[in-house]
Parts: structure tokens; C-alpha cells; sequence
């Protein structure tokens, strides 16, 4: 959990970060559908759930790019992490409120899977936002909306928002012409990651799905 130090004076990307920092202060979101046809049918006949397998291909594909590895740590020293670590939410259906669990990454999915079990059996039951103790200053945030297939999510910060971190947001699947479809909603900082990047995010995610029986 290395955090590499910016040098903003010689950082090509400088005019582009104060612009979007301190002149127009500007995030957004992306939101595209993700073929997940074989992935849905992979899983399906190892058992296994889709929610951990989201997880693990978005932290792989954030952890590929140092866009969505950049932030403050602490303020005002700018950097990236070495890896990012995912902060997930669960719903909880007899109150229906949310709660966020973390869970160390790994690139091994078998090893990620475990330990994503093992959390979820110790929090699953516990309320509150926050529910595992110590998260690392290198975390980011994964959530489903697996009620409604959106074809546009945005979350609105308000006094000011410096928090560099990645947030990914999945939806509803929606059956396409025989395709699987998962809506999925990447929002980030201008001033650390433009389109090209957010691309790129779209293309990675749609790689591992493609891929996915080399990595289950």
C-alpha cells in the first residue's frame, strides 16, 4: 500500500488539475451497458455469485490505471496508491438500509473470493454505514442499484468535492437481442481522469467479462 508522491510542478497533466480544481470545479459520469453473458453463465456453473465477481473486475480495472489510483494523502500532498482497495455496499432486507464492508484485493480471484466471504459472514447482519473497523486511506467505492436498469446515474456532491477516488455504480441486467446487459455508472474527477480514461475503464471491464474463464 505504497503512496507515490506527485511532483504537481513537473505532472503534465498540471494545467488540467488546477483548471478542474480551483477555475471549474467539475466532476462527472459515464454510464454504458457491459456484456455479461458469459460471465453470467460462468458463474452460474461454478456456483458462484455475480455481486464478488463485479467487484473484483472493476478493482482490477481501476488498479491498471493511475487515473483512478490518484488522491490526497493527506491533504495537500497528491500522489497514487500502488493498488486500491474496494469498499462495497450490501443491502439489508428486513429494514432496507445499506451498509459498507472492505475487503483486501487480490489478483487471484479464488483468494479475493474468500476473503469477500469471510467478511460478508461476519457483517452481513451488522447496521450501520460503515461497519468494518480501519478501513486503508486507499479504498474506493463499488454499489449496485439492482432494482432498476438505468441508463444514467450521477451522484451530486455538494461543498465542494476534492475526493479524487473512483465511484462505480452497477444496475438492473436487461436481456438484449439474447445479450446479457449490466448498466454500469463510473463517476470521477476532471481533473484526474478524462473521456479517454473513462474509455478505456468501459473497455477493460468489457475485456475481463469477455476473459472471464481464464481468470475464474
Amino acid at each position: 500500500m505504497n503512496f507515490n508522491v506527485i511532483d504537481i510542478k513537473q505532472w503534465p497533466r498540471k494545467p488540467y488539475f488546477e483548471h478542474y480544481t480551483s477555475v471549474h470545479e467539475c466532476t462527472y459520469s459515464m454510464t454504458l451497458n457491459v456484456d455479461v453473458s458469459l460471465l453470467l453463465q460462468s458463474l452460474r456453473t461454478r456456483g458462484l455469485k455475480f455481486y464478488p465477481a463485479f467487484i473484483y473486475m472493476v478493482t482490477r480495472v481501476v488498479n491498471e490505471r493511475v487515473e483512478f489510483r490518484t488522491s490526497y494523502h493527506p491533504k495537500p500532498l497528491l500522489g497514487y496508491w500502488d493498488s486500491m482497495t474496494p469498499s462495497y455496499t450490501y443491502f439489508h432486507h428486513d429494514d432496507q438500509t445499506f451498509s459498507c464492508v472492505w475487503t483486501e484485493f487480490s489478483d487471484d480471484f479464488s483468494r479475493f473470493h474468500n476473503r469477500y466471504e469471510q467478511d460478508m459472514e461476519r457483517y452481513r447482519d451488522v447496521k450501520g454505514i460503515f461497519v468494518k473497523e480501519n478501513p486503508p486511506p486507499n479504498t474506493f467505492f463499488i454499489s449496485m442499484i439492482p432494482w432498476a436498469s438505468f441508463s444514467g446515474f450521477n451522484l451530486n456532491m455538494t461543498n465542494g468535492n476534492t475526493d479524487f477516488r473512483p465511484i462505480i455504480t452497477g444496475g438492473k441486467f436487461a436481456e438484449q437481442g439474447g445479450r446479457m446487459l449490466l448498466p454500469i455508472a463510473l463517476q470521477v474527477h476532471h481533473a484526474v481522469c478524462d473521456g479517454y480514461h473513462a474509455s478505456l475503464f468501459f473497455q477493460d471491464l468489457q475485456t475481463l467479462a469477455d476473459s472471464c474463464n481464464e481468470w475464474l
